[in-house]
């Protein structure tokens, strides 16, 4: 591994910990995407990869702060997170048949329709 290769990871990491952090949304939608377009993975090695970077373990820390203020349903939580990784399973079990070009422009749609989304909403409720 290069030193520069290591630099990239590594500002791929910081930055999806800030967005995380900040908003809590998945790291998913900054690391998969500068994994893609900066380092050159396929869709489907992106995906994989920052599965494995979202293993319990990355998201404690934050997780642990917001409990510490009394910001966490642990109940919630737990009851997502079983159906999240139950979904998540069979979400990569058929993903992997998809074509890597359709499923890059799937990704791209569903991002592009949560940013509009958010946008007019908070537009709306900004004018009202």
């Amino acid at each position: 591994m290069t030193i520069i290769y290591f630099v990239q990871l590594a500002t791929i990491g910081s930055v999806a910990g800030i967005i995380v952090g900040l908003f809590g949304i998945g790291g998913g939608l900054v690391i998969a995407p500068a994994l893609v377009y900066w380092l050159k993975f396929t869709q489907h090695q992106a995906i994989g990869t920052s599965l494995a970077v979202l293993l319990p373990p990355v998201g404690v820390l934050a997780a642990l702060e917001y409990y510490r203020h009394g910001n966490t349903d642990i109940k919630a939580a737990l009851i997502i997170a079983l159906f999240m990784g139950l979904a998540a399973y069979l979400g990569a079990y058929f993903t992997n048949f998809v074509n890597a070009n359709l499923f890059r422009l799937i990704f791209g749609v569903f991002l592009v329709a949560i940013g509009i989304y958010q946008i007019i909403t908070t537009y709306l409720k900004m004018i009202s």
